[in-house]
């Protein structure tokens, strides 16, 4: 246990944190140093002997508890009771003898059964876990602006309400499809003494035209805002409570929460014109443009930014693509963190699965033996035991589904930052695969003691104690 211990704790600390950082190199140029943590080390190794020896002392110290003489006696089997099944009468009389006795051993031998059922959802779980981190990172982009969002780009107005030049510039652009005017002012949002920065308030010129563009869980309201789930969260704020906004101008006014709605990509917060006066008692100014475009290419995006900066009266143009296209490289970068908890989970499942096995077998031999004396074929021994695996293995893959969307939601609210929110999302692939990863384990831990049970001495497994 110990030296397994310090070999995870060197080879973790050598090789898992490069690939973190490796990861965030690829969109964030970092110098970084990797100090041996012999604090986490040192907790590493505890539960690592807590969970070996710890086993280990109480087994012994329940053994140790009996008298010498009953020691050396043959353990008497557990004696089998009814279960749920057999009052199931049309079910249980259509069942085989070796069925029969297979489902009886499922409830004879309980904590070996949810060693099997744990151990089998580990693995299903961390292999979802590793599928549901690709797909949710690159998902978030698709969510934001094909979801909620549904314009390709943004332009910042030099001037207020000077959207004239820009519309003149976009005119002439084949790609040009529709632009909506809004006002978008920026501030902090402060609620039970906790406070969230960089807020983007923005308040459409037409809401019947920003509908088309951005789709919010509820309409504007006449009073009040609607704000995202990331400050609802931080806040710790829901539907009719009341905030308090301040522009970075210095505005301030206290606000009711009409609406929370989803958003992953931004910290945003929504009002109408007419809560908008009624709160600051100032007309709200256009000062930024959502377009909508057809497909351009880098160089064409690039071209259409430089004419609205230097013709169109825009401080700026964003493109939604450059974000998607941010997103995607992470996406990317995590197929490596995929193969590991794939490859950890398989470990860990094939271990599990192996041990239980042959612990099985070799506690049950004299009973395998006797069956086999008796006439039972050798397919027919293996599946007397392999059965209860194939039915623990089933329990295991479904308990592991629920597991791994909670691990995967529990990661992803931790990797949370101020502006961006990654959405859960599994897609069936990770399903598929893990199913039958899991089932292909299975299979090869019911092959290897097929393969010992047909060259067992029936005589002598018959004979020992």
């Amino acid at each position: 246990g110990l030296i397994g211990a310090l070999l995870g704790s060197v080879i973790g600390n050598a090789t898992l944190p490069r690939l973190v950082i490796s990861m965030y190199h690829m969109s964030i140029p970092l110098t970084t140093s990797i100090p041996v943590m012999w604090t986490v080390i040192a907790l590493a190794v505890a539960f690592s002997l807590l969970a070996t020896v710890g086993a280990a002392i109480i087994v012994v110290r329940r053994e140790l508890a009996e008298k010498p003489a009953d020691l050396m006696l043959p353990r008497a089997p557990k004696s089998a009771k009814r279960i749920l099944m057999e009052r199931i009468t049309p079910l249980w009389r259509r069942m085989s003898f070796t069925q029969k006795v297979s489902y009886r051993n499922l409830f004879r031998y309980k904590s070996r059964m949810w060693m099997t059922i744990i151990g089998i959802a580990g693995g299903t779980a961390l292999i979802l876990t590793g599928f549901g981190l690709n797909d949710s990172i690159g998902s978030t982009a698709s969510q934001q602006y094909g979801q909620i969002f549904h314009y390709s780009a943004t332009v910042s107005l030099a001037h207020n309400d000077q959207s004239k030049k820009a519309m003149t510039i976009l005119n002439q652009s084949s790609a040009y499809k529709g632009a909506t005017k809004v006002n978008m002012t920026t501030g902090k949002v402060k609620a039970n003494a906790k406070q969230i920065s960089d807020v983007n308030l923005v308040t459409p010129n037409n809401q019947q035209q920003f509908k088309k563009y951005v789709t919010l869980s509820h309409s504007l309201n006449t009073k009040g805002l609607v704000i995202s789930k990331k400050i609802a969260s931080q806040l710790d704020i829901k539907t009719g409570d009341k905030v308090s906004f301040t522009t970075t101008t210095g505005q301030k006014a206290a606000l009711k929460v009409t609406a929370v709605t989803p958003n992953y990509m931004g910290v945003f917060a929504y009002m109408s014109p007419t809560a908008y006066h009624q709160a600051f008692n100032v007309e709200p100014v256009v000062n930024t443009l959502l377009l909508k475009l057809n497909g351009q290419s880098d160089q064409q995006q690039k071209q259409l930014a430089r004419q609205l900066l230097k013709r169109g009266g825009a401080l700026g143009t964003s493109f939604a693509s450059d974000q998607e296209a941010t997103i995607k490289t992470m996406s990317s970068s995590m197929n490596v963190i995929v193969l590991l908890m794939i490859l950890l989970s398989g470990v860990l499942s094939f271990v599990v699965l192996y041990n239980l096995t042959n612990i099985n077998i070799s506690e049950r031999i004299r009973e395998l033996s006797t069956v086999k004396v008796l006439g039972f074929f050798d397919n027919e021994v293996t599946m007397y035991v392999s059965r209860e695996n194939i039915l623990l293995t089933v329990f295991g893959i479904v308990l592991g589904y629920g597991a791994g969307w909670g691990l995967l939601s529990f990661i992803l609210n931790q990797a949370t930052t101020a502006q961006v929110v990654f959405p859960v999302i599994i897609r069936w692939p990770g399903f598929v695969v893990a199913t039958l990863l899991m089932v292909a384990f299975t299979l090869i831990v019911m092959w290897v003691p097929h393969q010992k049970l047909k060259h067992v001495d029936m005589v002598e497994a018959l004979k020992e104690n």
